[in-house]
């Protein structure tokens, strides 16, 4: 069972998303919305996942898209009103070309404030006691810039730093702000990775982890352990020590 009865995800169409959808869909939520840039994934997600009972509604949009967007959260939420937003959709940098920094950071965070802001207006102006919660995916990538992968690690720090701003910030109003700091899971993103992949896990598991804490409004999920306690102590070593180490480790793609 969930406290969260109706549910949006952004980029469900693989990974994260997929699972989470997947997740939800088994433990008896009511109504999911899931979108993707890929009609044919998303599609075979719904399929999938419909099979056990639960509401799939597809959208095909870009969340880079902030109008489109708007008005696909605000037709979920009138259709049933929505308990838990997740701002999955991601993109990894790959080489750091203008174009594709420019990406990133359109996708990973103007696509999360796409995400979010339409969902806080909606639940500031609801009066009842129904859950209301975001969850930002942000990463273990986040916690230090990385000089295998600058803009994508300085995009999860950003929307983990804001995040964690917005829990403060919406505290007194009982609206409920996670942030997720995976490590490495099994994506199509870490699908096109070379390096070492320490603790690596499927994203089925990451998606336990994830649910599992968002039941219980744990405000910064990030797992594994190991790989938070590493990223953390780095992140507070003087700046001579961290740049080090960091420059040392092979690129992520």
């Amino acid at each position: 069972m969930t406290k969260f009865k109706n549910i949006l995800i952004t980029g469900a169409s693989s990974g994260i998303g997929e699972a989470l959808t997947a997740h939800y869909a088994s433990i008896n939520a009511e109504n999911i919305f899931i979108c993707g840039r890929n009609a044919e994934r998303l599609q075979q997600v719904a399929e999938k996942c419909s099979r056990k009972g639960v509401n799939i509604h597809t959208k095909i949009l870009n969340v880079t898209d902030r109008e489109a967007l708007k008005s696909w959260i605000e037709e979920a939420n009138s259709f049933s009103p929505l308990n838990l937003v997740i701002a999955n959709a991601g993109v990894a940098t790959l080489q750091e070309t203008t174009d594709n920094v420019y990406n990133t950071f359109n996708t990973n965070v103007f696509g999360v404030l796409n995400t979010i802001h339409p969902a806080l207006d909606i639940f500031q102006n609801r009066q009842d006691d129904s859950p209301k919660a975001i969850a930002i995916l942000s990463s273990i990538a986040g916690y230090h810039g990385l000089a295998a992968c600058p803009s994508y690690s300085a995009s999860k720090a950003c929307v983990k730093a804001y995040g964690e701003a917005l829990r403060a910030a919406y505290l007194k109003q009982n609206i409920q702000i996670n942030v997720i700091c995976p490590g490495f899971v099994k994506s199509r993103i870490t699908d096109k990775n070379t390096c070492p992949m320490p603790f690596f896990m499927s994203a089925e598991k990451a998606a336990d982890i994830i649910a599992s804490r968002l039941e219980k409004n744990v405000g910064l999920i990030a797992f594994p352990w190991p790989m938070r306690l590493a990223t953390w102590a780095l992140s507070i070593a003087p700046n001579c020590i961290s740049t080090y180490i960091y420059a040392k480790l092979p690129h992520k793609v």
